[in-house]
């Protein structure tokens, strides 16, 4: 009895002795499983293959790219997690950019028309609660502002659609006043020498910054916003205008637009009408806003290029490089190229906010083709060009957060200028 006793004990014993052994092996199982993550978290080798989620945790990681750059000593590295706030920025060539003085007020969403070596600047916002209702014009030979004037009351403050004949200017409807008020019909025209104002006949209904040209003898109105400031307009009317006055009482129908919208260019060169870019949707008025607060509504930007000639039919024509809009007023003719300068282009896809272009493009008409020719001080949106004695100017517009932040801040009246060479 004794004896079975004492057997009894030893192997209760020993089985303790396991019991504890394995509980002590499990448990440094677990911290060096512990050890060992937490020392990989930090690597970017660790891996992503499993389909367990990491509990209690509200960080992931993205796993390496299969490119990979090469440092200053040559070895691999790999890229950050990140997308680059500057994705949508292309390769160019820089531009010595000089800054001149800078425009009396600053402008955004303004208008511009060159007549000679005269940039006539119109209207805009200053801010978003506050407007623009005058003219300032930069004389390019003594590089200098001066000779500014006022706007008749009834015309519009932004989103306007303008062009000139070299002598009288043509004011197309627009939005009246900050925020995001609603959009006026009435239509004046400008005598540069006299500096008098007249009414022409109003746009059968009221846009947002329509395309505007001057065409076989016509004045053409297309596209823009219609009313509520976001639905595409795809409405092409024209009126037949002649020194300053409409020979028609009426605007007449004409083909649509293939894509409706705001914010395009829209330009003449021998005889043929082109229009550029552009976008579809834009901000509006935050239902019973007793100030038309500007709410954020989705938008399309596009990169394409249409042309009408002779025969009355819309025909599409290379695309721009990426897509870009709010250029109405971003462009010159230099050598049979048009040249646009700055804009805005897809939202960045990971904040979500608009993105700003910094690059001046080039489309050739003897072979239409595209091409990146420079790139900006800045990445900047509704800059109002002109060109002359070689130099490229723009001034006004929204400019980035900074070299590494695509999105609009700053309202600016900065004025630049480089010398263009094309080939």
């Amino acid at each position: 009895m004794g004896r079975a006793t004492t057997v009894g004990k030893h192997k209760s014993t020993k089985f303790v002795l396991i019991c504890v052994a394995l509980l002590g092996a499990a448990l440094f199982a677990d911290l060096f499983w512990a050890s060992s993550s937490s020392s990989s978290s930090s690597s970017p080798y660790l891996s992503i293959s499993s389909d367990w989620p990491i509990q209690n945790s509200d960080k992931f990681i993205v796993p390496p790219l299969h490119n990979t750059t090469k440092s200053k000593d040559n070895k691999d590295t790999v890229p950050g997690r990140f997308l680059s706030a500057t994705f949508a920025d292309l390769p160019g060539p820089e531009l010595e950019w000089e800054k001149m003085a800078t425009a009396p007020v600053p402008r955004l969403d303004g208008a511009a028309i060159q007549i000679k070596n005269l940039l006539y600047v119109f209207a805009g916002y200053g801010t978003i609660d506050t407007v623009h209702s005058h003219v300032d014009i930069y004389n390019f030979t003594d590089n200098t502002w001066g000779g500014r004037f006022d706007m008749p009351r009834e015309m519009a403050h932004s989103h306007l659609g303008m062009v000139t004949d070299g002598r009288y200017i043509y004011v197309v409807t627009g939005q009246y006043g900050p925020q995001c008020r609603g959009p006026t019909a009435r239509t004046f025209v400008l005598d540069t020498e006299t500096k008098q104002w007249q009414d022409m006949p109003s746009l059968p209904v009221p846009r947002y910054a329509p395309a505007t040209q001057l065409w076989k003898g016509r004045l053409h109105v297309m596209g823009g916003s219609k009313e509520n400031r976001h639905t595409p307009a795809l409405e092409h009317w024209s009126l037949a205008v002649k020194d300053g006055k409409a020979v028609e009482k009426e605007w007449r129908n004409e083909i649509p637009i293939p894509h409706g919208g705001p914010h395009r260019a829209c330009i003449v060169v021998d005889d043929r009408l082109y229009i550029i870019g552009g976008q579809e949707g834009d901000f509006m008025a935050k239902p019973g806003s007793p100030i038309f607060k500007c709410s954020r509504r989705n938008e399309v930007v596009y990169a394409d290029v249409y042309m009408l000639d002779n025969e009355m039919k819309w025909k599409a024509l290379p695309p721009l490089p990426k897509p870009d809009s709010h250029i109405e007023f971003a462009w010159a003719i230099v050598n049979n190229s048009i040249v646009i300068v700055g804009g805005t282009t897809d939202k960045h896809p990971e904040t979500k906010r608009m993105t700003l272009v910094g690059e001046v493009f080039q489309f050739n008409l003897d072979t239409l083709k595209w091409s990146v020719v420079g790139k900006l001080p800045y990445r900047v949106k509704t800059t109002l060009v002109g060109f002359w004695n070689g130099w490229l100017y723009f001034t006004s517009g929204q400019r980035d957060r900074g070299p590494d932040d695509p999105a609009p801040k700053k309202v600016i009246g900065e004025l630049w200028r480089t010398k263009l060479h094309l080939l």
